[in-house]
């Protein structure tokens, strides 16, 4: 994918490459890179997020940044102000200029100057001139009292003292509301799965001009199979990927990843099954999420009890169900041959 692009990724896994610490905070993550940065010399720097999804042109926001000679650009997006205590809210002037932050406040007076009945909160998008970026990091990493962060620390230390710029979010997604959705949480991060479920889903996977690119295994095509009173192979309202048997079982609102195997009248609903789970026989299971190389046993009751369901798993407060490898499956023992009757 890179190389059609023209691009190449470097993957720098955490280390403590700085001190005795792990990374501390968005900053220090970036700190503790400098050295990578430096071999590269690059003239700008743009910090991402990984727990956003949203569609950008991010070549759009570097013209701006340049054609205003800014030394910080962040991207915003307009929000209604009943929800700035979620988010980093910017007051922003008549020109674009950045002139204030807030961290989550619970109201504020900061108001658009594009749209007076909206406030412009934060992306967690940025741009900087890699000379103000590094010595930024620098000083920062020196300061005891800091938090590390950008949104905390590095961008309020930066106001009045370098030109700072807000960059209006232009959505690429192709629908009437703007998309961009933080699934820091697993709320959120299931909220946007069943997104894509929806007949029209807001966010647009099926843009030939924008297409989401991604690392696809060499797996069969999908196949459901068995179509008995009772034992029917099918899925509706879904998003199957490759390598998925549905051999008599019934999946609605589901995204079911790569090398799963849903059995006999089994029945999963409303969730978001990872790569390489087998789903045994007359299962059923609502509002979970579960992680990769989980084998459920025969006949195992997920999400309708929620006081059994806490015994088992990790239950997050709105009662979604989340199994992982380490989960208590097995308390009550099945035939140790279960998977190979499957």
């Amino acid at each position: 994918m890179a190389q059609e692009l023209g691009e190449f990724f470097e993957l720098l896994p955490p280390m403590q490459r700085t001190g005795a610490n792990w990374y501390m905070g968005t900053a220090d993550a970036v700190y503790q890179n400098i050295y990578s940065i430096g071999s590269e010399q690059p003239k700008h720097m743009i910090i991402l997020s990984g727990d956003h999804i949203y569609k950008m042109n991010y070549s759009r926001m570097l013209a701006y940044h340049k054609e205003t000679g800014a030394d910080v650009t962040l991207a915003a997006l307009p929000i209604p102000p009943e929800d700035v205590s979620r988010f980093g809210v910017v007051e922003v002037g008549q020109k674009g200029e950045v002139l204030g932050f807030q961290e989550k406040p619970a109201s504020t007076s900061f108001r658009s100057p594009f749209n007076p009945e909206a406030v412009d909160a934060s992306m967690g998008i940025y741009i900087f001139n890699t000379e103000t970026l590094l010595k930024a990091l620098i000083a920062d990493a020196e300061d005891p009292d800091s938090r590390h962060d950008f949104g905390h620390d590095i961008l309020p230390k930066m106001l009045g003292k370098k030109k700072m710029m807000a960059y209006s979010f232009v959505d690429e997604n192709k629908q009437q509301a703007l998309y961009w959705r933080d699934v820091g949480t697993l709320d959120a991060y299931y909220d946007a799965n069943m997104d894509l479920c929806a007949v029209s889903p807001v966010f647009n996977l099926y843009d030939k001009n924008w297409p989401i690119r991604t690392r696809v295994r060499q797996y069969p095509p999908a196949k459901f199979v068995f179509a008995e009173p009772g034992r029917s192979g099918m899925a509706v309202d879904s998003v199957i990927t490759a390598g998925v048997i549905i051999s008599g079982a019934t999946v609605s609102n589901c995204v079911v990843s790569q090398d799963v195997r849903i059995n006999s009248y089994s029945a999963v609903d409303a969730s978001i099954v990872f790569s390489h789970v087998n789903i045994g026989r007359h299962c059923r299971i609502r509002r979970a999420i579960i992680d990769r190389h989980v084998h459920i046993p025969e006949g195992t009751v997920i999400g309708y009890d929620p006081v059994e369901d806490k015994r088992r798993y990790f239950v997050t407060p709105s009662g979604l169900t989340i199994v992982t490898r380490d989960a208590s499956l097995f308390e009550n023992p099945v035939d140790p041959d279960f998977q190979q009757r499957y």
